[in-house]
């Protein structure tokens, strides 16, 4: 390699990415696409220097503006995890998620670049059910339960059909991600515990989940962009997690006991009540034209067991995660206090 595009990369998982591509690649040329620019101030945990990344804004959409970044970067590799979070309207899942792909696929062909990487998501297999060591051969659902992850499935079906002679993609589907730089997962409960959420418990705790550190996901994108000609690998997905599964609130807890909240005792709602009170209070925030606070699809979430087979990803790329879920969780800790 290289120059890499990082379609994204202003992101949380595109700070991560920058770290990992250049760690593996110090002399690797990286230009960051996004709709908004590097942040000026970094954490301790990013090393590089953003003024040496070469920086475009632009419309995802827009086959001029891609074009462009093509042109300006002279790159080999395009990594594209731009992705709205969760809990927006569908239009923007389909915009970004779907058109925008479609778009980044149809100007690098004709622009002749040779390798696409996208970040996809574990949940294109989720509907609400258990998954249990679920590998890639699981289907899709025939109904997804969230925008965000029907789209996601939609785009990495236009990436892998979209791998030819010419031009290799791949898909890597991450699970759970955290750790420093994150804006939604861990400062989502920091403010549900301020508004004394952490005593309630939905379900009995009893169920798995796959968390994953966030360099492990970047360092995994690197291994994709090396190997990516490999008949293994082009056209194919590979889910990334910690290789760890654990009981869901293990985080919120490890979090909240960080800032000096620790509960002597829990309200548990079972899955069922849970789910009863997610669509009442879904149905009276509709009335007041509020977003609700617990939903049905929340609840199913957080209720179910959902951990993944990895052996495909550890095999086929060379992948191992090398920071373990304490150590993780110790980094996002000290990031959040750090800010």
């Amino acid at each position: 390699m290289k120059s890499v595009l990082l379609i994204g990369g202003s992101g949380f998982l595109g700070l991560h990415l920058i770290q990992q591509f250049l760690e593996h690649h110090p002399d690797l040329k990286i230009t960051v696409f996004d709709v908004r620019p590097l942040p000026e101030k970094l954490s301790k945990y990013f090393t590089f220097d953003s003024s040496n990344i070469q920086f475009f804004k632009g419309d995802l959409t827009s086959e001029e503006s891609v074009k462009t970044a093509i042109e300006e970067s002279q790159c080999d590799v395009i990594v594209h995890s731009a992705s709205p979070m969760h809990g927006l309207p569908q239009e923007i899942y389909e915009k970004v998620n779907v058109e925008g792909t479609k778009n980044l696929l149809k100007v690098a062909k004709e622009m002749k670049v040779n390798k696409f990487v996208y970040t996809s998501s574990a949940g294109v297999i989720f509907n609400g059910q258990n998954v249990y060591n679920a590998d890639e051969s699981w289907p899709y659902p025939d109904v997804h339960m969230d925008g965000y992850n029907e789209t996601k499935a939609i785009a990495e079906t236009e990436v892998m059909n979209a791998n030819d002679a010419t031009f290799k993609t791949v898909c890597l589907r991450p699970a759970g991600i955290f750790g420093p730089g994150d804006r939604q997962l861990v400062p989502g409960l920091r403010a549900s515990a301020k508004l004394g959420q952490s005593k309630f418990q939905l379900g009995d705790n009893n169920n798995l989940f796959d968390w994953t550190y966030v360099g492990n996901v970047a360092d995994a994108h690197v291994l994709a962009a090396e190997r990516i000609n490999e008949p293994e690998i082009e056209g194919k997905t590979f889910f990334i997690t910690n290789d760890s599964p654990t009981y869901f609130w293990t985080l919120a807890r490890t979090v909240w006991k960080n800032d000096g909240i620790i509960d002597k005792y829990y309200i548990k709602l079972n899955r069922t009540v849970a789910i009863g009170l997610g669509y009442l209070s879904e149905f009276f925030s509709n009335l007041m034209g509020k977003e609700a606070g617990l939903t049905p699809f929340r609840v199913k979430v957080v209720c179910a067991t959902r951990y993944h087979n990895i052996e495909n990803a550890k095999r086929y790329l060379g992948y191992k995660p090398k920071v373990d879920l304490e150590t993780g969780i110790k980094y996002t800790l000290d990031w959040m206090n750090e800010n």
